[in-house]
């Protein structure tokens, strides 16, 4: 993924503490760059991808707080896609289909608004085992 998203013409990270705040940070975040990179709040796609974002923030401030103090949230847009990703030090890597993947909550959530959007949704594992990205593409 690193070379197909070093692909993309737009890309931004952002490392923020693990705590309360970080859902509103990295949502501000992505609607400035979603604006700066020409991407409309009333693109169809927005409302739900900023949603997507903040389930999955929220998950990690909720799960991996006390041994991953900082999140890293990847942006990165092009004509016709939007892919970010959300990286933490927590090394649990959720399933996110099958039969106990994504069940109740906000990874289900996260999962039924992507692939509603004709989109994928990826958890990839850090090479040390101890910390993972899940990340999102969904097309514009």
């Amino acid at each position: 993924m690193t070379s197909a998203l070093s692909a993309l013409p737009h890309r931004h990270v952002l490392t923020l503490p693990t705590g309360p705040g970080a859902v509103r940070l990295a949502r501000e975040t992505a609607e400035r760059a979603l604006a700066e990179w020409g991407i409309g709040e009333r693109h169809p796609v927005v409302g739900p991808a900023l949603l997507i974002l903040s389930e999955l923030v929220a998950n990690s401030v909720r799960h991996a707080a006390e041994v991953s103090p900082r999140t890293t949230v990847v942006y990165a847009a092009s004509p016709d896609c939007l892919v970010f990703a959300v990286h933490d030090r927590h090394p649990h890597r959720p399933r996110l289909s099958g039969p106990d993947g994504a069940g109740p909550g906000g990874l289900a959530t996260v999962v039924e608004l992507t692939h509603g959007l004709g989109g994928t949704a990826v958890v990839r594992g850090d090479a040390d085992g101890r910390g993972k990205s899940v990340w999102i593409t969904l097309p514009l």
